[in-house]
């Protein structure tokens, strides 16, 4: 049991009371308001210690266990907020992302919307295929670019035909711009699209980061000699394409120089075709040159230029030393009798070639006769196919080509005949037609 204050003697000067907390007395009880005499009167600066109880009284009054409850929650929740400012990581709440699309349709449709052009129902219903043609569609610029967007995240395609659509160079832009991000398309057909200066500079951007890409067909895009530095530069660098379509453009003998030495150099090429250029005697010794360097290419089409007799002697040189070309096409390249006789001379040295083509050119019979015969010298040589169509032949060539298919069983041979050539007799079949005219019963 607690003693008494009276029993502890007087308090200290300055000392505050202490009250039993068994018996609060009323804030307003009688024996509350207490007298200077009774509060020690003789220390005024002495505190009442009543008044004292009264204070404590109202604060304890005043938190309740509420109150108490509500302030160590709240000293707990700024302990917590500390704590984790403390322990904060990168492993942060995100927000809920849509899931991806790996078809890019969302994308598609918003993009649709951002260049005002109505989406295109057929890619939409083939965006899962393997392969894209959508052919002469009229997508122009705007809708190149709606496209090229959705096709930067679609990873189904793999060969896209977008030809005849007239995309201009702004659309040749924004598919280089795709073809940059995507790394699913290996084949992509751009033909016959006015692409101009500006496609070809931004395809050229293009390969030279991008190295999936392995076939290329850029016909009938108005490539000039301009455009010609930027395909020489993407044949420099990039050596993972493999088959290129250059043909049905505009490309002349500043073109042939500088393509020629970017072939020279180029370890990926495969199959490149050039025909329906204008490559006239100097392109086309400049081209020769850099196929006389090449190891990798296989299949050639220069068809359509005027390589003329010059061109042709190129040519035969090249074939002297190149031991990986397969196929050859110099149809129409106005080669007379001494540009046959001239590439001949390269033939009789050659054992790689397996076909080729000098149809339509004025090299009369004794070119092909020529030609056939320097594959006749040729224990080594290989060719399986020898085109002359539409080159008409003499009795002298005839009797050459059975002499040669003794030595080279499997070679066939075309040409334009003669009247008096290979005739043989048809046999004559009689036809009878019998016609039953019903009439009415």
């Amino acid at each position: 049991m607690l003693p008494l204050r009276s029993e502890l003697g007087p308090a200290p000067a300055g000392a505050v009371g202490v009250r039993p907390p068994s018996r609060p007395r009323a804030e307003l009880s009688r024996g509350s308001a207490c007298s200077a005499a009774s509060c020690g009167a003789t220390n005024p600066m002495s505190v009442c210690e009543h008044s004292v109880h009264r204070e404590r009284d109202a604060s304890n009054r005043t938190n309740t266990p509420d109150d108490l409850e509500g302030n160590e929650s709240e000293e707990k929740s700024e302990e917590d907020s500390e704590r984790e400012e403390e322990w904060d990581t990168d492993l942060e709440i995100e927000e809920t992302k849509e899931p991806f699309d790996p078809t890019g349709k969302t994308r598609y449709i918003a993009a649709c919307q951002l260049y005002g052009v109505v989406p295109i129902s057929y890619f939409l219903r083939h965006m899962k295929d393997s392969e894209l043609i959508m052919k002469h569609h009229g997508l122009g610029p705007q809708g190149a670019k709606a496209l090229s967007l959705s096709l930067m995240t679609n990873t189904s395609i793999v060969k896209l035909n977008l030809s005849d659509n007239w995309l201009n160079g702004d659309g040749a832009a924004a598919v280089a711009e795709m073809l940059k991000e995507n790394c699913y398309i290996s084949d992509v057909d751009l033909s016959d699209n006015r692409l101009g200066v500006k496609g070809a500079m931004s395809l050229s951007a293009m390969l030279l980061e991008n190295t999936t890409v392995v076939t290329l067909k850029l016909s009938g895009n108005e490539f000039n000699d301009h455009s010609a530095k930027y395909v020489a530069d993407a044949l420099l660098a990039n050596n993972k394409m493999e088959s290129l379509d250059l043909s049905h453009n505009m490309l002349g003998d500043p073109s042939g120089e500088l393509l020629g030495m970017a072939i020279a150099e180029n370890t990926g090429l495969k199959e490149l075709n050039i025909s329906w250029n204008y490559f006239r005697s100097q392109g086309a010794a400049a081209l020769a040159r850099g196929f006389e360097a090449n190891v990798f290419l296989r299949v050639l089409d220069l068809s359509y230029n005027g390589f003329s007799n010059n061109g042709a002697a190129a040519l035969g040189e090249a074939l002297k030393v190149n031991n990986v070309l397969e196929e050859l096409n110099i149809s129409n390249n106005r080669i007379s009798v001494e540009g046959a006789l001239r590439f001949a001379v390269g033939l009789k040295e050659n054992r790689t070639l397996k076909s080729l083509n000098m149809a339509r050119n004025p090299m009369q019979s004794e070119g092909c006769f020529g030609i056939l015969k320097s594959i006749q010298a040729n224990s080594g040589a290989v060719v399986e196919i020898l085109d002359f169509s539409e080159i008409p032949v003499n009795k002298d060539f005839a009797d050459l080509c059975d002499a040669v298919k003794v030595l080279f069983p499997n070679l066939q041979i075309r040409h334009g005949g003669n009247a008096t050539l290979h005739k043989k007799d048809q046999p004559k079949v009689e036809i009878q037609s019998s016609f039953s005219v019903e009439g009415d019963s």
